[in-house]
This record gives structure tokens, sequence and C-alpha cells, in this order.
């Protein structure tokens, strides 16, 4: 399978059905009629359903474990759990990085796959082993101290990061190389991939469903070695599957005297700085540069262009395309910035909202309590819903008024996600201040609030992320360089990486400044004395003033000037 260079010779021509700038697995023209589009999406979905089956598998119920069979305390485990929660969402970058450099997307798929099943593994191998599956504290709802055997913690930490490497070369690549299955220069095919990403996370939100109803239970009821064993196998399932699209598979031409894009972007920063003394009014420019060199934005990249030969002549250095390419990733970081408020939020969704729900009444009928993680199936439950009514009803409603095919445009789309999480963190300090007055109201283990009473927050969650989670992805898709796609879904994920961070420091400051002076933090570990409602109030807070600054950027912010689905769409 001719997949090394995945190139075509230049001066073949295409044919009007073969696919602009793709190739086939042999590294031929590629027809149209035969491959990519939903014939194609459809493995590639599938790869990815079994890829969030294992990391929802593994991050949902994740406190529980440290918290229970490895005795640590709530702030604690919390911290743990963002901090790994962190890196899966920042290792992508590099991720990204060798597939849009040197392996390409499809073969990082593989490779990361076969990682991703190493560390499944072996997670489920340090479960399995009985110091710890026998251990007392693997019940999750009583106080317990435990000395864990520490090879066995060293194994599954270990373990851990094995799934985040793995985690790193799959997730930029699987959903970059699926949207590419579309080609951007048909209109109808353009229309396909805008739907492309609603659905890519429809098909996520039904496994995450799944995995909070069911392999949360077999975790809390009957083993964690079986509730880590089944996603293990699920990552195996869906690499053969992934196989079996091979040869219906679109691929980007990469030529072999082409330079990466990483190098191209260095050079412009590079060429800017030594000419950062240049007086443009020195410079002969040659009319093609007229127009980048009269907008004001990032001007002083525009001096990357031509660098003097010595005389009073200047050579060409960067080309136009190179200075706006790095000017479009330039225009990202305020939108980036402003979007970590969001990964905050989502952060508490694993973690402080499920030991919220473990201490309430969970019982559902006589003799079965809803394991605390599977609260997290509310999200996906509510995007199940609107998900379809956003692609169907929504959509076609917003074009009637605003005459764009998306209905409305991205940084809409991620800004009302953003104002809703707000609204999650309002909604979840009422109703932790409302659960505290109960306590205090008939004792500390009586008459406990119903679990139900957490759904709102949960469903705003989920409704948050059909705008602000499917936008990002879609918008840092779109707004890279079509080289770097894969990065710039890396970059959307970082999003969430650096807010666990974020989220990790913040549970570990507050923790130490309100357990001064003999005072309970806000995070004791009895929740029923803590104060986590004023860590929601102060996240409502930082969403608020996050969500202000967005609309700032957001309003002075310049689409991609290049080729776009929207250019066609019109």
């Amino acid at each position: 399978m001719a997949l090394s260079d995945l190139s075509s010779d230049d001066g073949a021509p295409l044919l009007e059905h073969n696919v602009h700038s793709c190739v086939d697995y042999r590294g031929r023209p590629v027809q149209k009629s035969s491959s990519g589009g939903w014939r194609s999406a459809y493995f590639i979905i599938a790869v990815e359903m079994a890829e969030r089956f294992a990391y929802y598998g593994i991050l949902s119920n994740l406190i529980s474990y440290l918290t229970g069979p490895l005795g640590q305390s709530t702030a604690t485990a919390a911290e743990n759990v963002n901090v790994w929660s962190g890196t899966m969402s920042l290792l992508p970058l590099f991720g990204a990085f060798v597939a849009d450099s040197f392996l390409g997307r499809y073969r990082t798929i593989v490779v990361a796959s076969v990682v991703y099943v190493l560390g499944m593994g072996l997670l489920t191998l340090s479960a399995l082993l009985p110091s710890l599956s026998s251990s007392d504290c693997q019940n999750t709802n009583k106080f317990t101290s435990c000395s864990p055997y520490e090879p066995q913690v060293i194994l599954f930490f270990l373990s851990l990061y094995i799934v985040a490497l793995g985690h790193s070369g799959h997730k930029p690549c699987v959903q970059a190389f699926g949207a590419d299955q579309f080609d951007e220069h048909d209109p109808e095919e353009c229309k396909m991939r805008s739907s492309f990403f609603n659905w890519w996370y429809f098909g996520i939100c039904v496994v995450s469903f799944l995995t909070y109803l069911i392999i949360n239970y077999i975790q809390d009821n009957l083993s964690w070695g079986l509730g880590f064993g089944i996603p293990c196998i699920c990552i195996i399932v869906g690499l053969l599957v992934f196989l079996l699209g091979t040869k219906t598979y679109r691929y980007g031409i990469k030529r072999n005297n082409e330079k990466t894009p990483f190098v191209r972007i260095g050079q412009v920063f590079v060429a800017a700085f030594r000419n950062r003394k240049i007086s443009p009014s020195m410079m002969v420019v040659e009319e093609e540069s007229q127009e980048i060199l009269s907008e004001e934005q990032f001007k002083f990249l525009n001096k990357a262009l031509f660098v003097p030969d010595g005389s009073n002549k200047f050579r060409k250095v960067c080309s136009i395309r190179d200075v706006e390419d790095v000017k479009a990733l330039l225009r990202l970081v305020p939108i980036w910035t402003t979007s970590l408020v969001y990964g905050i939020v989502l952060a508490q969704s694993s973690t402080i909202f499920t030991k919220q729900g473990a201490t309430m009444d969970r019982s559902v009928i006589v003799g079965f309590d809803l394991p605390a993680a599977s609260l997290q199936s509310i999200i996906s439950l509510s995007i199940l819903v609107t998900m379809p009514v956003y692609d169907r009803v929504f959509v076609p409603g917003a074009q009637v008024f605003t005459g764009k095919p998306s209905g409305i445009t991205m940084l809409q789309r991620i800004g009302t996600g953003l104002f809703l999480s707000a609204m999650s963190m309002v909604t979840a300090a009422l109703v932790e201040m409302k659960r505290l007055k109960t306590v205090e109201k008939y004792g500390l283990f009586d008459e406990l609030m119903s679990v139900w009473w957490l759904v709102p927050q949960y469903a705003l969650i989920g409704v948050s992320e059909t705008f602000a989670m499917v936008g990002l992805q879609e918008f840092f898709y779109d707004q890279v360089p079509t080289e770097l796609r894969s990065v710039g879904l890396s970059l959307n994920l970082s999003i969430f990486g650096f807010g666990s961070f974020l989220s990790s420091f913040l549970i570990s400051a507050i923790d130490k400044i309100t357990s001064g002076d003999g005072q309970d933090s806000w995070f004791v570990d009895n929740l029923n004395q803590a104060h986590i409602d004023y860590f929601y109030w102060l996240l409502g807070g930082i969403n608020t003033i996050g969500l202000m600054v967005f609309l700032h950027f957001s309003k002075s912010y310049i689409y991609k000037r290049e080729f776009t689905c929207r250019n066609v769409a019109r």
C-alpha cells in the first residue's frame, strides 16, 4: 500500500470527477464517486466512538477510583483527575505536529490506536491485581483509610499516561481526517462537512451516554478490571473497523519538495524579526503584495516578505501565503484565550459534580442506587436531544434571517455556549445552597435531597456543548491553514487541557487558603461541611467576565480570506 508519500505527479492533469489535491491509498488521483464523503466518514466515526468509549470509561469515574481503591482525598483526587485530563488535552499538540509534519493523519491514527490499546491493557491489569481489588477501599461510599500496594499504584498511573500518549495522536487526527473526506471545493460536500461536525459529536454523545450508564455501573458494582477491560476491547474493534475503510479514504497530497508548515511559519517570524528596523517605505513592494501590506492587523509580519540583498534591492523570502497563514494563527489567540473559562467549567462535570451527586439520594428503585458518575449521562442525553434540533430546525430557521449556510457564525455559536455554561454554574451554586440548607435543617445524614435536583446543571452543560464544543471544533478546523488542520483541532483540545489545569490550580489554591486557621476547606472530604457553592459562584463570575472579553474580540475578528466552504455556499 503506497502511503509512504501520498503524492502525485505535479504534471498529471486531474479530471473533473477527481478530487482536488487528494489521492487514494495507492497514491493515485482519487475519484469522487468511489471515495470519501459519508461512505468514508462512517468508518472514521466508528474508531472515534470506540476511543471515546474508552476515554469516558476512565474519566467519568476516575475520581471514584482515586477516592475509593486508591484512598485519596477529594481535593487530591480532583487535582489528579484535572492534571490527567489536562495532559490528555495538551499532548495532541505533539501528535498533531507529528501527523502534519511526518507520518500523515492516517498512519498517526493507526500508531496511536495501538499505543492506546497498550495503555488500556495495562490499566486493566493494574485493576485486576489482587491487592487493590480486595481492598476495603473499594467501597466509594465509605470514608476509609488504606495504603494501596505502591507498585500497583505506579502501574496504574503509568497506564493512564500511556493512554494519554495514544490519545495525543488519535484525537487531533481522526476528526481532521474525517472532515478531509468532504471536498471543500464542492458546494454539496461543503454542506455535508458542516453537518459532519454536528453528527460527529452526536455519535460521541451516544457512546458517552452508554458509558455513563453501563461502564460506571460495572465499575461501582461488579469489577474495576471489567470496567476498564471492556473499553480496551472496544478500542481494538474500532481500530479494525477503521482499517476496513482504508481503500475508501481520501489522502491529502504532500509533495516531497514542499516545506513543512511549521518551517514556513517559523521562517515568517524569523524574517520579520530580522527586518524589524527596515522602514516599509524603503522596500520596493511588488504589485501582488500591495493588498496584504495595506492591512493594519499584524502589519509587522509584512516585513517577512522581503529582505535586503546587500544592495538597494530586495529579494523575496516568504510568500504572501506564508504571511497570511501566520496572521490567521495569531488571530486565533484571543479566541483561544477567552475560551479557557469554558474549559474550566467543563472540568467540574467529571469531578466536583460527581462528588456532589454522591452526597444525595440516588435511589431509582428499591435496591438500586444510580452511580454518581452516571449522572453525566444527562449531559449526553441533552446533547442527543438538542443536536438534531439544532441541525435540522435551528440552522434552517436561522438561515432565513441571516442568509448564512450555517445559520449563525461560528463565533456566535461559541458565544452562546459560553453564556449557557455560565448559567450552569449559577444553577449549580443555587442547588448546592439548597442542599446545604436541607442538611442544616435535617442533620448530616437524614432526609437527603434527591439527586434529580442536579439535572438542570448537567442539562445546561450539555446544551452549552451543542453550541460551544462543536462550534470550537469547526472554528479551529476551518480557520487554520489547510496543512495545519490537525494542529488546529489540537489547539481546540488544548483549551480543555489548560482549562483542567487551571481548575486544578484553583481547587488547590482555594483548598489551602480556606483551610487555614483551623477552618474547614471549601473542599473538605465531607461535602456536607464544605462550601462548593462558593466555588460555583466564583466560576460563574469568571465565566461571565470571560464571555464579555470573548464578545469584544469576536467583534473585531477577521475570518480567514482563503477559499472556504462559506465562499462556495454563497
